[in-house]
């Protein structure tokens, strides 16, 4: 995989807020994935990293992810 295309985590968040997050960045134009363990969905938990979710965003759009989400 080339460096552009990696993926890396700008942030981490609940679920629903992550949600809302991915969608910020949407509409922005960046592509965002939401990366977390079934598990912590399933049981409504968060502990431990249990139900911590990553939001990933390209290499190369991180610097602008990160400034669109400082708003």
């Amino acid at each position: 995989m080339s460096a552009n295309k990696q993926l890396v985590a700008v942030c981490t968040a609940r679920q629903t807020e992550a949600q809302v997050i991915q969608g910020r960045l949407e509409a922005e134009g960046i592509p965002a994935l939401l990366s977390y363990e079934s598990a912590g969905v399933v049981l409504g938990v968060t502990v431990d990293g249990l139900g911590e979710v990553k939001v990933l965003v390209p290499r190369h759009l991180v610097e602008e992810a990160r400034e669109i989400l400082r708003i």
